[in-house]
């Protein structure tokens, strides 16, 4: 019998020969098998998720590094128990310790050295709320070891510390947590996100502080929006209008903040976490997931959520000869509402909104 007709390819690169046997049921080398198309955008889908979470861990790491630390909120005989919900005391220094002489003219902030506040704020979350509620810092209360004065002097007198203490005896709620930024830092933040857009009801001008803008909506940068928070001087409400704007300002920069355009976008996200968590100085406690609530907190009441008000004012001003002009609270009022936060149930409605 014949031998059956063999042909022999070229040697592979691995040195070895691949035979492919003539006619019919002759075998062909497998190839590498190729992944389904479903399971491709599965590895993908797998890939994007891990990098995701390592990048979140290492911006978790990195955002707890960035903000400043300080020493806040302490125990002391006589301090309020703990109620339902968080509270942070949110104040905006004045400080003009870091400006140049070209930046305090700039920002019409002028050269006062001494430290006082331009924004007193207590956020509340919890079951209930959010809740914001400003307290003038011409509020005419107790400041222990300073007799009854106003809040801002506290804060000159004792900084962080003192401050904290005066509100919880003022108002009988405990404060968890602490934030504050100062002008520059306000400044920044604003600028991070590419400015914020207000709407005003009517014409605001203020040589003072540097406002000067027309009726209707309109973009404001860093600087012309420290001068529309600050403006107090040429407004009939005097410090209620200056607090009303405070915190529409801050609802709008949390909004933005939270916003598709800057949560989705690491190139947007990233500068502007960094300038916000640059310019805090926060209690020793924060952290990230603190910070985090906060931001929340604050965008929810910017979307509608909870509510933002004034502690409710009896008389908002009482000129009281070496002390200048000083804002009473309406105490039944202000105790309503206090309470409510304490207890984390809806706030009672005020005309101080």
């Amino acid at each position: 019998m014949g031998q059956p007709s063999w042909s022999s390819q070229p040697p592979s690169p691995e040195g070895t020969s691949t035979l492919y046997r003539s006619g019919r049921g002759g075998r062909r080398p497998r190839g590498r098998r190729r992944l389904s198309w479903p399971k491709r955008i599965a590895l993908v889908l797998l890939v994007l998720v891990v990098l995701a979470v390592a990048g979140g861990v290492a911006l978790y790491v990195w955002a707890g590094e960035q903000a400043r630390r300080t020493d806040a909120v302490a125990d002391y005989t006589g301090r309020p128990s703990p109620g339902k919900g968080t509270n942070w005391l949110l104040v905006g220094s004045d400080s003009r310790e870091s400006l140049t002489p070209e930046q305090r003219k700039q920002l019409h902030v002028g050269n006062d050295r001494g430290l006082n506040t331009d924004t007193i704020m207590v956020l509340h979350h919890g079951d209930s709320g959010p809740y914001l509620v400003s307290l003038p810092r011409d509020s005419y209360v107790a400041v222990p070891g300073h007799g009854r004065n106003k809040v801002n002097v506290a804060f000159a007198e004792g900084g962080p510390k003192l401050l904290t203490r005066t509100v919880e005896q003022a108002t009988g709620l405990r404060i968890e947590r602490y934030a504050e930024v100062d002008f520059l830092g306000f400044v920044k933040v604003v600028d991070a996100l590419g400015g914020v857009r207000m709407c005003l009801d009517k014409p605001l001008k203020d040589e003072k502080s540097g406002a000067d803008f027309r009726a209707g909506c309109q973009e404001m940068d860093g600087v012309r929006a420290l001068a529309y928070v600050r403006a107090r001087y040429t407004d009939p409400e005097g410090d209620l209008g200056r607090v009303r704007r405070q915190r529409q300002l801050i609802g709008a920069l949390g909004d933005k903040m939270l916003g598709a355009g800057v949560l989705l976008n690491p190139f947007a996200l990233v500068p502007a976490l960094d300038a916000a968590l640059s310019a805090l100085t926060v209690d020793r406690e924060a952290g990230v997931l603190d910070l985090a609530r906060l931001g929340w907190s604050m965008k929810k009441i910017a979307d509608g959520a909870g509510a933002a008000t004034t502690v409710p004012v009896a008389n908002p001003g009482v000129n009281l000869g070496g002390l200048g002009d000083v804002v009473e609270w309406d105490e039944q009022g202000a105790r309503r509402l206090f309470q409510a936060l304490r207890e984390d149930v809806p706030i009672p409605t005020s005309g101080n909104n």
